[in-house]
């Protein structure tokens, strides 16, 4: 595993070089959909993971966010987001990552998020806790959410669905200490996993957003369900993280409830944020 660990910070830290050295000199700028941007570093930065990783474990799978599915024979797979927080990124608003997520037959067991603007490399495996740079982090100690500082986001396609986080957002914001809206899924889960926040919620997230940010959070001690309390599921899109003891509460003031409802109201498996 520590091999596995060494080849994502490669990875990882060639992306993040990137991204820097691209800040301000996007060459284009296209639209996956109305309200879904996509530039051509992400492009890049992905490019290069991909070179990374192929050369290293040529028979492992890849699911990234710009090229989609590359399979291969290992039931072990990598889960890519070359650039989470691309609308951030193409304004110059200095909050963005490279996110890399590792599982195996299904199982999550490592992720990695860097953040290269503060040099920040978020990391953990399971069972070994988890890390920023060298030193070992864990969830905070608040225990409500009076006193807590969270974190949410919006769909992509916030101005066109019914229910789109804007009532939760409101709720929480009146009975927290606030909330914030960084734009970024990953480096978000990794401020809870750090304690510089003590919850996250979020619908309508990817894969490649979630993959290596809810193994750190684990890892850290914190908890990671659905929007109501339930099992989490990577491909569902919903994710509540928190310190574990805000959890509850902060179940119940969100109160989703029927919102998530099976037919898809508040889920869409293809809609990543940036």
């Amino acid at each position: 595993m520590d091999h596995l660990r060494e080849i994502a910070f490669k990875a990882a830290r060639k992306a993040g070089a990137i991204l820097r050295s691209r800040i301000g000199n996007i060459g284009n700028i296209d639209y996956k959909s109305a309200f879904n941007i996509v530039t051509d570093v992400d492009k890049e930065a992905e490019r290069n993971i991909i070179e990374i990783l192929n050369e290293h474990f040529p028979n492992d799978q890849i699911l990234a966010e710009e090229s989609g599915v590359h399979e291969a024979r290992s039931s072990r797979r990598w889960i890519i987001d070359p650039l989470d927080g691309t609308t951030n990124y193409s304004h110059g608003y200095p909050f963005f990552c490279v996110s890399i997520g590792y599982e195996d037959a299904g199982e999550p067991l490592m992720g990695v998020v860097y953040n290269p603007i503060a040099d920040e490399m978020f990391w953990a495996q399971k069972g070994g806790g988890a890390y920023l740079n060298d030193t070992k982090i864990k969830v905070s100690s608040h225990t409500g959410v009076a006193t807590s500082l969270l974190a949410t986001g919006f769909p992509a396609d916030t101005k066109t669905v019914k229910h789109s986080n804007i009532e939760q957002f409101a709720r929480v914001t009146e009975r927290s200490l606030g909330v914030r809206r960084d734009g970024s899924a990953a480096l978000d889960l990794c401020f809870v996993a750090c304690g510089r926040l003590e919850g996250f919620w979020e619908l309508k997230l990817a894969p490649w957003d979630l993959a290596a940010g809810t193994v750190i959070i684990r890892e850290a001690g914190g908890l990671v369900t659905n929007l109501t309390g339930g099992a989490f599921d990577i491909c569902s899109g919903h994710v509540l993280a928190t310190n574990g003891l805000i959890h509850s509460e902060l179940k119940d003031v969100l109160a989703f409830g029927d919102v998530l409802t099976e037919d898809g109201t508040a889920s869409n498996k293809d809609v990543a944020r940036k």
